[in-house]
C-alpha cells in the first residue's frame, strides 16, 4: 500500500467504496487523515466499517471541516449531472479529487523523480499498460502496475527512484487528477465513448489530452484526427513528443511497417522488433499498442534485445483477442472487452472466415460502422438486448441467427465452423456493453471461455 500522508491531520469525505474506494480510504487513514466514507450500497458501508473506516451519510454531515471529497471514478462528476456528493462538495467550496490525484500528490512530496508511466486512450490502453509492464519486468526492472487495469493505484508499493509505476488511466480518473504529470504519458487513440459522462466528444478529448499535456515525454498515437491534433498542440507547446503509428511518421517515435516495428528520429529509421507470429499482438491495433510500448521502453533505456524478448513472451490479457482454444481447424477468440464498434473493428480486421458472436446492450451507432467488414463474416450469432437492432443492420448481407444466449451462440457457432473446409474463427466480439445479461465484460468473457473449454473435440470436416 501507498500511505497518503498529504492530508495527515485533516478530514476528508469519500464517496464510493467499491473497487478502489476502500483501498483509498485505508491509504488515507494509514497516512494520518480522518476519513468519513459513504456509499449507496449498504454492504460496502458495512465492509468499510469492519475495516475501521468511519462512515456517515454525507448528506447529513457537517462539511465545514472537510478538506477534500475523494470521489470514485465511477460516480458522475459533471454529466449527465453531478452526483449529489459532488454538488455538496461544490456548495461547501471543497475540492474534488480521485485516487490517481492522491497518488500524484504523494509522489510529488515523497519521490518526485520516481518513474511514472501513465497510459490512456479509448481502446488498447489495458493491453499497452500490461505490455509495458511486462517488457520492463522482463528487463529486470522493479515494476508496479495498476490503475484502471484493475489494481487500485494506492494498493501498490510506494513510489521510489528505483521503482517504475505503470498506471492505466480512464477519462473518469483523469478528470479527477488535476496535477497528473507523469514521467512518460501515453495517449493511444480517440473514438466516441463515454459521451454520456463527458457531454461532448470535445470534452472527452480534452480530458484525455490532460494526461500528456504535462508529461516529461508524451508518447502519442496519431492514427486518428483528434489524436493528431493533440500531438500537434503538444509539439507546438514545446513538449517532448514521440509519435506512434501503424504508418510511417514524420519525426521522432516508433511506427509499424507491416509486422516490423521501426524506430524513427527524423529521417533516420531502424527496425527494432518483429511482431510476426506473436498471437497476443495480432492485428494493426496491437501494432500501435506495441509501438507505444516500445517507445516507452526505449525512453527508459531498455535494450532492443530485451524489448524483443519481452514482446515475444507477452501472454496477452484476458478478454482482449484472447486465444481460448483450437478445435481442429477452428480457433476460438475471446474479445469480450470489445464493448463498442470501434473495438470490435480491430478484431474483424484481424481474421477471415469469422463466425461472429455479438450483442448485449448496444451503444450509440450500433454496428453500422462495421459494414465494410461484413464480407469477412460467414455467419453471425446475436445475443442479448441488441439482437433485433443488429439483425436489421446485418440484413441480407450476413447470414445470422438470433441465438439469444451465449450458451446457444457458442454451440451453434462451433458446429457451423467445424463444417468448414478450412480454417475458421469463432469470435466473441460483442460491440456492446454486457449489462443486459452480465454484470461486466469479464464475467461475459469468463462464461465464453468456460463454454468453449467444455466443448467436445468436434470433428472438423476435411481434417
Amino acid at each position: 500500500m501507498t500511505p497518503v500522508t498529504i492530508f495527515s491531520g485533516k478530514t476528508l469525505a469519500l464517496f464510493g467504496l467499491g473497487g478502489s474506494g476502500l483501498v483509498t480510504a485505508l491509504a488515507l487513514k494509514e497516512g494520518g487523515a480522518r476519513v468519513i466514507a459513504w456509499d449507496d450500497n449498504p454492504a460496502k458501508i458495512a465492509e468499510a466499517a469492519a475495516e475501521g473506516i468511519e462512515t456517515a451519510d454525507l448528506r447529513r454531515f457537517d462539511w465545514s471541516p472537510v478538506s477534500a471529497l475523494v470521489l470514485s471514478p465511477g460516480v458522475p462528476l459533471t454529466h449527465p449531472e453531478p452526483h449529489w456528493s459532488a454538488k455538496l462538495a461544490v456548495q461547501a467550496g471543497v475540492e474534488i479529487v480521485g485516487d490517481i490525484e492522491l497518488f500524484c500528490r504523494e509522489r510529488a512530496r515523497s519521490a518526485p523523480n520516481a518513474p511514472f508511466v501513465a497510459i490512456t486512450g479509448t481502446n488498447g490502453k489495458s493491453t499497452t499498460t500490461a505490455l509495458i509492464a511486462h517488457i520492463l519486468r522482463e528487463a529486470g526492472r522493479d515494476v508496479q502496475m495498476g490503475g484502471n487495469i484493475g489494481t487500485a493505484v494506492l494498493s501498490l508499493k510506494p513510489p521510489s527512484d528505483e521503482r517504475i509505476h505503470v498506471i492505466e488511466c480512464s477519462s473518469f480518473q483523469i478528470d479527477l487528477a488535476p496535477s497528473l504529470a507523469p514521467t512518460i504519458g501515453v495517449h493511444l487513440n480517440l473514438s466516441p465513448d463515454h459521451i454520456d459522462r463527458h457531454g461532448t466528444m470535445e470534452n472527452y478529448a480534452a480530458i484525455k489530452e490532460r494526461l500528456v499535456s504535462k508529461a516529461g515525454l508524451a508518447v502519442i498515437g496519431v492514427d486518428d484526427p483528434m489524436s493528431r491534433s493533440i500531438a500537434q498542440r503538444c509539439q507546438e507547446s514545446g513538449l517532448n513528443v514521440a509519435l506512434v503509428s501503424v504508418d510511417p511518421i514524420d519525426g521522432k517515435g516508433v511506427f509499424a511497417d507491416g509486422e516490423t516495428l521501426v524506430g524513427a528520429n527524423g529521417p533516420d529509421t531502424a527496425p527494432v522488433a518483429d511482431l510476426s507470429g506473436i498471437g497476443s499482438l495480432r492485428g494493426a491495433h496491437n501494432a500501435q499498442n506495441a509501438a507505444a510500448a516500445v517507445a516507452v521502453a526505449l525512453a527508459l533505456n531498455v535494450s532492443p534485445d530485451k524489448i524483443r524478448s519481452g514482446l515475444r513472451s507477452f501472454p496477452g490479457l484476458p478478454h482482449r483477442m484472447e486465444e481460448v482454444r483450437r478445435i481442429g481447424h477452428t480457433l476460438f477468440i475471446n474479445d469480450s472487452k470489445a464493448t463498442n464498434a470501434d473495438s470490435t473493428e480491430k478484431a474483424l480486421r484481424s481474421f477471415d472466415e469469422i463466425f461472429w458472436v455479438l450483442g448485449g446492450k448496444a451503444k450509440e451507432g450500433g454496428i453500422e460502422s462495421l459494414k465494410q467488414y461484413f464480407p469477412r463474416i460467414r455467419k453471425a450469432y446475436l445475443i442479448g438486448a441488441a439482437a433485433e437492432e443488429f439483425a436489421r443492420t446485418l440484413g441480407s448481407d450476413v447470414p445470422h441467427v438470433r441465438s439469444n444466449t451465449l450458451e446457444m451462440a457458442v454451440e451453434q457457432a462451433a458446429t457451423d465452423a467445424a463444417a468448414m473446409d478450412g480454417p475458421a474463427v469463432v469470435l466473441l466480439s460483442p460491440a456492446c456493453a454486457s449489462y443486459d445479461q452480465y454484470p461486466n465484460y469479464e464475467v461475459r468473457g469468463d462464461h465464453f471461455r468456460e463454454l468453449v473449454r467444455s466443448l467436445p473435440g468436434l470433428e472438423a470436416k476435411g481434417v
